[in-house]
This record gives C-alpha cells, structure tokens and sequence, in this order.
C-alpha cells in the first residue's frame, strides 16, 4: 500500500505540472466546451471552456504505469504483473473520446454520431471481454455473503462487454458539474483499490492509485469555477477503466454499489426517454441527467456536486464493507 499510495502522489505531481500548460494549449487550439441551448441557464457562462482535460489524467497514469510495466519485462520488479488490459482500455476509450470531443468543438456541436461511438465502445469492450477471458482466464463473480466465487464460464464476456460499455456511458452522462464526475471517480478507484489490496493483487492497487492521484490533479483545475472540463476524452476513457477494475477483481457485483451515481444519472436518463416516448411528450425529470434535475429545482451547482459527492462516499464505503462479507 506504501508503494500504490506513493505511486499516487507522484501521479498527482506530474499531473499538476501537466495540467497549465495542458490548459494553454487547448485555449490556443480553441478546444472550448458546447454548452446545450435547453440546459440550466447558469451554465451558458461556461461556453467555451477548454475540455478534453481527460488527458490531464490519462497520460501520466499512462506513463507511469507503462513505465514500470518496461521496467517490470526487464527483470525489476516495480509492479508485479502486467496491467496491459486497463491500460489498453484507458488509452482506446480516451482516443475514442478525444475524437468525439473534437468533432464537437471543429463540426458539429453535438460530436460523433451516437450510433458510430457506440459501435466503437462495443469492440472495443468486446476485445478487452476476450483478453480478460481468455488470456487472464477470469470467468467468475463473487457475491457478498458466499465465501467462493461462482464461475459463470463463457456468459463472463457478454458481461464484461456491458459492464464496460455501461460504465463508459454512465460517466460521461454524469459529466455535467464542474467537480462532480471527477470526485466520484476518485472515490470509486480508490474503494477498488483498497478491495484489490485485501485481495492482494498489489499491481492493481498500484494502478488505481496513480489513477486516483491523477485525478485529484484534475480536480484542482476542475473546481467550480472550472477552468478545465474533462470532456468524452476522460469521461469514456475512466468508465470503461473502472469497469475493467471491477471485473479484474471479481467484485464487479458492487459496481452499482460503489458506482451508484453512475448508475443513478444513467437510469434518469433512461427513465426520462421511455417515459417521454410512451406518454407522447410529458417528462418524468425536470431535466436528465439526474443532477440538471435538482438543479432546476433550485439546488446550486455546489450543491448538488457536493451532496452527490457525500453519497458517492457512503456509497464506497458500502462498497467496501460487502467486499469483506
């Protein structure tokens, strides 16, 4: 743990230093955020904030992690065991977002076609499924209260598949606040590594450590007021990797536990859509995702980011304690 949680701390540093001229380079570039026309109207003063601040968080957990990955295959033990697959999906699903985020901000405000970025989400998730099967032979789920892990053969991969997908999108849904889908990230990698740590499997809890102390980087920009948003580009990219967390520790079960407001933002979204369809135009929220609703409401930003962020910590918490039943 002393080793994961200084590995975070350096993530933070080198993710500090990243994050100005990151930020420079993108008001430069003119890569500012569209803000919706039917949103909260005290989110018009954000347009044309710089987004694609995922990769304040996704290049030095990348590098860092690749690095001691080098090191590791040239005989120094500085990680244990490769971690190729949540680095693959981190860095696939952040090259997904990143096109997504400038196709937003260079052509059309609302990005890439949904059905082509979802395409792109399932064989990406479809190949990290197989890798996870297959070459690390996971096949089971652990259930609270059930001492050994059932072993659900071959059903694992269409599993993993919408665990991954699922989570990508629940992330970037929740994206809306400034603080709000960072804070919960962070909370939700950290539980996942304190689990990886009572599992032993320290080179994971290494690997969400550094993505913890990068985030908390990104936090520091991206406190109301943002000066950074973190786009498709981060939002796509840690959901996914959260995903493959789970299921790397057989304890995706608790994903909706420890990803509750994941799945809370998600579901309104669901909810409101089917609601609007079948009763031909009344709506079940103010607004969807779920945080523009309380928001319409009369809730503040602030608000609504930090109450969200207290259940996210319950929810962890919770989390946590069903990975020791």
């Amino acid at each position: 743990m002393r080793y994961s949680l200084t590995l975070g701390a350096i993530s933070f540093m080198v993710a500090v230093m990243w994050g100005p001229p990151l930020i420079s380079l993108l008001r430069r570039w003119r890569i500012g955020k569209q803000i919706r026309i039917d949103g909260p109207s005290s989110h018009q003063v954000k347009m044309g904030t710089p987004t694609m601040g995922g990769l304040m968080v996704l290049v030095p957990v990348l590098v860092i992690t690749g690095v001691l990955n080098v090191a590791n295959m040239l005989g120094l033990t500085l990680i244990g065991r490769s971690i190729m697959v949540p680095m693959g999906v981190m860095a696939a699903y952040g090259v997904l977002g990143a096109l997504d985020d400038l196709t937003g901000v260079r052509r059309v405000p609302t990005g890439m076609l949904a059905r082509h970025k979802f395409l792109w989400q399932v064989i990406f998730a479809a190949i990290a499924a197989f890798i996870l099967h297959f070459a690390l032979d996971l096949r089971s789920v652990a259930v609270p209260g059930i001492p050994e892990k059932i072993d659900i053969g071959v059903w694992y991969i269409p599993v993993a598949m919408f665990i991954i997908v699922s989570f990508s999108n629940a992330v970037n849904l929740s994206d809306g606040l400034d603080g709000l889908a960072g804070n919960l990230c962070m909370l939700a990698f950290a539980a996942y590594g304190v689990i990886a740590y009572l599992q032993g499997q320290i080179w994971l809890v290494a690997f969400d450590f550094t993505v913890v102390g990068a985030i908390l980087a990104f936090m520091w920009f991206n406190a109301f007021p943002a000066q950074l948003f973190m786009g498709d580009t981060g939002s796509l990219a840690l959901g996914a990797t959260l995903g493959v967390v789970g299921l790397m520790t057989g304890q995706w079960l608790l994903l909706p536990v420890i990803g509750g407001v994941f799945v809370a933002e998600a579901l309104s979204v669901v909810l409101q859509v089917g609601y609007f369809k079948l009763t031909g135009g009344k709506r079940l929220f103010k607004m969807s995702p779920l945080h523009h609703h309380f928001e319409l409401l009369g809730w503040s930003e602030t608000q609504v980011t930090q109450r969200f962020w207290l259940v996210g910590v319950l929810a962890a918490m919770l989390g946590i304690a069903l990975a020791l039943a």
